[in-house]
């Protein structure tokens, strides 16, 4: 009797983990839009994030399949995890300006167009994550980049607010800026974990 041996399922996480990322810039170029004045992109942007939960959810069960993995296996299910968290971020912003009757201004649509560059730096490092450690962390470095930059549009935009009389409209300005620049702060936590997955691969 011929004895037949079968080795544990070996999926490719890391291209999963690329879908991820690649839904997660279609998601970022449909906010860009959004903020842009093209409102019907809201719709768009919570698609992407529907979306891109299935492909997490998928990731989770292949990591538990895998036999081993070209990168640690925590290291990839915290980058899907902070990946999730950028997507959830921008469905937080359209949904509370949706909420609050706010309409996108300059300073929204100018973090947003950080945010889309933002993600396409961490997008390109998800490609490079295996096979060139230096392009990933030169990618993920940009991706920090933006999130600095934000901040400035960010200071700025409090600042203008200062001139305005209407103290409804100054709180809930105030609080659609910050959960927009707290996107840039998960796209930097994004580009955190890139760094120490290529270093302890090294």
């Amino acid at each position: 009797m011929t004895k037949h041996w079968f080795l544990p399922q070996n999926p490719d996480v890391v291209h999963t983990l690329r879908e991820q990322a690649e839904i997660t810039l279609a998601g970022a170029t449909a906010f860009a839009a959004w903020a842009g004045g093209d409102l019907a992109q809201e719709a768009q942007v919570r698609a992407c994030e529907h979306r891109a939960d299935d492909v997490r959810r998928r990731l989770s069960r292949q990591l538990r399949q895998a036999f081993s993995t070209p990168v640690d296996q925590e290291d990839l299910f915290t980058l899907s995890e902070r990946l999730d968290a950028v997507l959830n971020g921008l469905k937080n912003v359209v949904r509370e300006a949706d909420s609050s009757a706010l309409e996108p201004d300059a300073p929204i649509a100018a973090m947003a167009q950080e945010i889309l560059s933002g993600v396409q730096h961490l997008s390109t490092a998800m490609d490079h994550l295996v096979k060139d450690g230096d392009t990933a962390t030169r990618e993920a470095d940009a991706a920090v980049a933006t999130e600095r930059r934000m901040e400035k549009i960010y200071r700025h935009a409090m600042q203008v607010l200062l001139a305005e009389q209407d103290l409804r409209e100054v709180v809930a300005r105030r609080e659609f800026y910050r959960r927009t620049l707290e996107v840039g702060e998960r796209l930097a936590r994004v580009a955190d974990r890139i760094w120490y997955a290529v270093v302890k691969e090294a």
